[in-house]
């Protein structure tokens, strides 16, 4: 997985780069197409920073039955140093081909992170969108840097995930689980925050986190795991 010849490899780099997508982030749903279609994907990662390697998984499900359709991996060198609100730039090369080598075209992404709930408004599911066009949303387990209450206790519940500093409702604390702690749900791109929100609640029918996240992360560590066992190098 070579990585991109003009990939950020600096701060100032990322940082001009967020800033130069953020406003082409849409915010709200298709015209006509409010749930989505019917081929949702979850990505994820896992690293060994010691190896200086990084696995991403696609895995592609049937939004009616849940069920696994496709599924892809990719395994490379580490593009990006570990730096707070620049993640993505870390992750989305190995992302990017593991989504290329699906057969299929996703209807929707949900990546493990956030989206609009960043410092700059650029999260992994909103750069991702961007730059493929597709339709993302972004599942976290934290809440990151912003204000929340909890939920109540039932299934479904909400409050606003909310920046400190302008007040702003930049995602959600959604209970998939009664009385489990809540997940934190924001736009990614080509879709609003109800339908982001309705989309996770729909995918974590059995669990706290979403289907597409919990095969995507099982499937990431399998393919770093497999990698380091083969000593097979990234390119």
């Amino acid at each position: 997985m070579p990585i991109p010849a003009d990939w950020p490899t600096t701060e100032a780099q990322a940082l001009a780069e967020q800033e130069r997508l953020r406003p082409l982030v849409q915010t709200h749903d298709d015209p006509g197409d409010p749930d989505g279609g019917r081929l949702i994907a979850g990505v994820d990662v896992a690293y060994d920073d010691e190896h200086d390697l990084v696995a991403a998984a696609a895995v592609l499900l049937d939004r009616d039955t849940l069920t696994v359709v496709e599924q892809a991996t990719a395994v490379g060198r580490i593009p990006f140093p570990y730096t707070p609100g620049l993640l993505a730039f870390r992750e989305l090369p190995a992302v990017l081909d593991a989504l290329a080598a699906l057969t299929r075209t996703p209807d929707t992404v949900v990546c493990d992170g956030y989206g609009l709930a960043h410092p700059r408004r650029l999260g992994l599911a909103s750069h991702l969108g961007v730059l493929t066009g597709l339709r993302t949303l972004g599942v976290a387990k934290t809440p990151f840097t912003f204000d929340h209450r909890d939920p109540d206790a039932p299934r479904g519940s909400t409050t606003p995930l909310t920046d400190p500093a302008t007040g702003e409702e930049v995602g959600r604390a959604l209970r998939t689980r009664p009385g489990v702690k809540p997940v934190y749900v924001s736009i990614g791109h080509r879709i609003g925050l109800d339908t982001a929100v309705r989309t996770t609640l729909h995918l974590a029918r059995d669990y706290r986190l979403p289907e597409t996240t919990r095969h995507a992360d099982s499937l990431c560590r399998r393919a770093l795991a497999d990698a380091l066992r083969s000593g097979t190098p990234a390119n």
